[in-house]
């Protein structure tokens, strides 16, 4: 079936200085002579060129028009683009004109998918593409580009190679067993398995530092009821993101606001006060507010330093060893030596603060800052950047376990064999080599139009 030639808006709709239309397919080279009149212009050289409507005659803009011959373009198709005036009827006259010719509107990702299918870029590339595309914070570029790259691609190669070595030796093992082979020639695939098994227990171990890196590093300010966690969250955004009040309770949902920390993304979120809730309504948030504290990588529990009693007891069972106690009203009292006793015992680093003054908010800053960093830097490019990456790894480990179990423990060969190229194909998995097309769907359908 021949392929169809397909356009977008590679450009933000709206009024513009310049909006860029993109092609690719077998009938760009028809298209560019059909609306200039002229064949295409010398590959990756811009050509002012007069655009007009074949049917009607009329002119539709003067734009310059580039070419990209296929292999060498970016979905590996012949390739054009027409850098337009921005206006919008500018750009609805070329799209009209386009599709009377018989070129389709591109679905989201459609270009890269392309790319994906001619082999320019392996399916963790393709996502590196989309990631690069929503990056928002110096990391998010950086583990973006890095990923364009290759780097995650490399790493699970890498896996993969060590894994079809080991295989190689395994099915010699099954399939030659008249042969003058040592006995223990299954053995010899062994170092190679646990090797490549505990990389990925390392890899695993490293966490979800690329998700996090992707998609932000959740912290839940936790407490109880007029602890001041609202104050303290429209402090830390510098804006009024918050309703605050003096009645009790004002919080009911989960208020999300983004920032950014050392060129990382943070997710900060105010939730509910922790306490035994009066109504339904309350009922609900404090349940969402506990939810969100469970999956948050960090946790502040926020407490009024001068409040009399054990209130913040029942938030107090959400934090966990190494979150932070954060003090607060530092400028209506004294700590209380209760919480500060409790929070040394309980393993959380102590911050006096006032969201009210702004006393003590760099220390809070630098601490977030240094757990941010600290949680998501590394030296080694992570293995993982999606939740999708984490589940091949484990499948990839889970595979490996058994085979070491095989070989080492004398058992059958023929199914440590199979466990090491499920293992393989785990890793391949990633790269998109052995992805069912429904994945690919899913996948692709997350990008936006004209990439």
């Amino acid at each position: 079936m021949k392929q169809e030639t397909i356009f977008a808006l590679a450009t933000a709709p709206g009024r513009a200085a310049v909006a860029v239309i993109r092609l690719s397919g077998p009938a760009c080279a028809d298209l560019v002579r059909a609306l200039t009149g002229r064949p295409p212009p010398p590959a990756r050289r811009a050509a002012l060129r007069r655009l007009v409507d074949p049917a009607a005659g009329d002119l539709l803009d003067e734009a310059l028009v580039l070419w990209f011959p296929a292999p060498g373009s970016y979905t590996g198709d012949d390739c054009a683009e027409f850098q337009l005036h921005g206006g919008a009827a500018v750009v609805e006259g070329v799209t009209e004109s386009l599709l009377a010719l018989g070129a389709r509107l591109a679905a989201p990702g459609a270009f890269t998918r392309r790319a994906f299918e001619n082999g320019r870029l392996d399916l963790s590339q393709a996502e590196a593409v989309a990631d690069l595309v929503d990056a928002e914070t110096e990391a998010q570029r950086r583990q973006a580009l890095a990923q364009l790259d290759g780097g995650l691609a490399r790493r699970h190669a890498a896996w993969r190679a060590d894994l079809v070595e080991a295989l190689a030796v395994l099915e010699a093992a099954v399939d030659f067993p008249d042969e003058d082979l040592p006995e223990t020639v299954a053995g010899e695939a062994l170092p190679l398995i646990v090797r490549v098994s505990a990389e990925l227990g390392e890899a695993l171990a490293d966490g979800e530092r690329g998700e996090r890196v992707r998609e932000g590093y959740r912290i839940a300010l936790i407490g109880p009821p007029n602890a001041g966690k609202s104050s303290l969250l429209n402090t830390l955004a510098g804006r009024p993101a918050a309703i605050v009040t003096a009645t009790p309770g004002t919080t009911r949902d989960v208020i999300e606001v983004p920032l950014t920390l050392a060129g990382y993304r943070v997710l900060l979120a105010d939730t509910a006060g922790v306490r035994a809730a009066g109504d339904p309504i309350e009922a609900e948030g404090v349940r969402r507010a506990r939810d969100w504290a469970d999956t948050a990588a960090l946790r502040l529990l926020v407490v009024d330093g001068g409040a009399p009693g054990g209130d913040w007891r029942d938030a107090g069972d959400l934090a966990r060893a190494g979150d932070l106690c954060v003090l607060n009203k530092r400028d209506l009292a004294r700590e209380d030596p209760a919480v500060a006793a409790w929070a040394g015992s309980a393993g959380l680093q102590l911050v006096s603060v006032s969201a009210l003054t702004g006393a003590g908010m760099d220390d809070l800053r630098k601490a977030l800052t240094e757990r941010v960093v600290t949680a998501l830097s590394g030296a080694d490019f992570p293995a993982a950047t999606r939740a999708r990456h984490r589940r091949d790894l484990m499948d990839a480990r889970e595979h490996l376990t058994r085979a070491v179990e095989a070989v080492s423990g004398g058992g059958e060969v023929e199914l440590a064999a199979e466990d090491v190229r499920l293992a393989a194909r785990s890793l391949a998995r990633v790269g998109g080599r052995v992805d069912p097309e429904d994945v690919l769907d899913r996948v692709f359908a997350r990008f936006c139009i004209g990439k």
